[in-house]
């Protein structure tokens, strides 16, 4: 799988949004998964920093991610919301979950 340093996941109902990026910062990965297809995906990605925002399942992901060897930061609401500038979507909001 690609060079991947950090991951942003956007924690939905359904479907997921994940943004990868390289050590440069640069995107290398964006895609949306299913919850069913989430844990196996991740499995296949070699061990990085996780963002995620702090929601209902983010502990529970969170523990899920940490036990396939990643490094996890939850990050709270009121920390995420000043990196959102407009056309908010799920799509935005994994982008912001990795800074």
């Amino acid at each position: 799988m690609k060079d991947i340093k950090v991951l942003g996941i956007d924690l939905a109902k359904n479907i997921f949004q994940i943004h990868g990026t390289n050590a440069d910062g640069k995107c290398v990965l964006r895609k949306r998964l299913s919850r069913e297809k989430l844990a196996e995906y991740i499995a296949k990605i070699k061990p990085c920093t996780i963002g995620i925002e702090a929601s209902m399942g983010a502990h529970y992901w969170g523990r899920v991610f940490q036990n396939l060897g990643h490094t996890v930061k939850i990050m709270s609401l009121q920390f995420v919301k000043p990196y959102v500038m407009s056309n908010k979507n799920d799509c935005n909001d994994e982008q912001v979950a990795e800074i």
